[in-house]
């Protein structure tokens, strides 16, 4: 139905479909806004900034020995925490939502732990563990197994950060799903293994993606626990997140926007990748 009066059009609809109303109009306008504001006018800055001077400067910058050093660093993280933190989230989440054991509501607390501790706290935290005068010390010097400082410690807060996203996600679609299929696969004789692989795993796979993809984004783009955990070393402990504020407080901005652009680049990579995943999940 469309109503007219004095210059001024209202489209509504008789269903209850569609409505066309100035508010309407003004909160699809002020979430735009916010969305160009704080995330897609930034994100272009970084690029403006990065190919300000031409794509020569930027390919140079790439080629810098202490960055490229500190792509290796972030990926090697990430290869560690992912992997670990994507086994330990599946495994819990099937333990909680399929069992009933004691200490189960204690279990779900602590892993909400990384979500409501500062990430420089988790840092130092690590630090009072494993430092100089810290508690394992002792063990510590009697190895030789340097932690602080050093990418083992880097690896501990990285997983330490990244421990609750896959579990997290997994837990409500675990919930949401019907048992009967899994009962009925044990009835046939399957055994746990084959009841998971065959059965649990085609129905989480899509949760378990988005877990995978969180858990790699904070791992690459995580700064506070292992700055502190890692003491900033150039070309030694520096991340790429780590290296972009080191460069630009040496008022190198162009090095830090260039690694900024690559931070981005690898974010982009991977929703990429969630998205064509996705799309083929769809397609099945």
């Amino acid at each position: 139905m469309e109503a007219r009066g004095g210059g001024v059009s209202k489209r509504t609809s008789i269903r209850g479909e569609e409505v066309d109303t100035p508010g309407k109009k003004l909160l699809v306008g002020i979430g735009v806004g916010y969305v160009f504001l704080v995330l897609i006018i930034p994100t272009l800055n970084v690029f403006a900034q990065a190919f300000s001077k031409g794509l020569g400067p930027f390919l140079y910058h790439m080629t810098d020995p202490d960055f490229l050093h500190a792509v290796k660093l972030t990926l090697m993280l990430s290869a560690v925490a992912v992997p670990i933190n994507t086994l330990f989230g599946v495994t819990a989440a099937v333990l909680i939502t399929r069992t009933q054991f004691w200490g189960k509501s204690f279990l779900m607390a602590v892993l909400d732990l990384p979500f409501s501790i500062s990430p420089v706290v988790t840092g130092l935290m690590l630090v009072l563990l494993y430092g100089r005068n810290g508690w394992f010390a002792p063990i510590i010097r009697a190895t030789g197994f340097n932690i602080v400082f050093a990418f083992p410690g880097m690896a501990l807060a990285t997983l330490f950060v990244t421990l609750p996203f896959v579990v997290r996600e997994l837990i409500p679609v675990l919930e949401s799903l019907d048992i009967a299929e899994e009962e009925a696969a044990r009835t046939l004789g399957a055994s746990d293994w084959e009841v998971f692989w065959n059965v649990t795993l085609p129905n989480i796979k899509l949760g378990l993606l988005y877990g995978i993809i969180l858990t790699n984004a904070r791992a690459m783009g995580e700064f506070g626990a292992v700055s502190v955990i890692s003491g900033n070393i150039i070309g030694r402990t520096q991340t790429l997140t780590l290296f972009v504020e080191s460069a630009y407080k040496e008022y190198n901005t162009e090095l830090a926007f260039s690694a900024s652009v690559l931070l981005s680049i690898l974010a982009l990579g991977t929703l990429f990748i969630k998205e064509h995943l996705e799309e083929e999940n769809l397609v099945e």
